[in-house]
């Protein structure tokens, strides 16, 4: 999921959104979807635009979160490599443990 950092920032530099919107000429519409983060899609000039108001680095307007799914399989994919280097072993309830843990 990406989140939408606008709102944190308008609070960080104390700017209204009517403010950034003259500012950026974005229109206030956009701005407002940005920064209630229900935009679909977000224009790179605007993120341009954005980062010289603030005077920041992309990742401080928008960023990756993973999802809990996402992260979940992640966890299962690295705990099966570690079982297949030898790291874990599965135990008698199929749950994995680390080799040392064994009984």
């Amino acid at each position: 999921m990406i989140k939408i950092k606008v709102s944190d920032m308008l609070g960080k530099y104390k700017m209204t959104r009517k403010e950034l919107s003259k500012l950026t000429g974005i229109r206030p519409n956009t701005i407002g979807a940005l920064y209630n983060e229900t935009v679909k899609r977000i224009d790179i000039d605007s993120l341009d635009k954005m980062c010289k108001v603030f005077n920041c680095e992309l990742y401080e307007i928008i960023e990756y979160v993973p999802d809990e799914a996402v992260c979940e399989k992640n966890n299962m994919l690295n705990l099966k490599i570690a079982e297949k280097r030898g790291e874990y072993k599965t135990d008698k309830d199929n749950s994995l443990v680390k080799e040392e843990n064994m009984e």
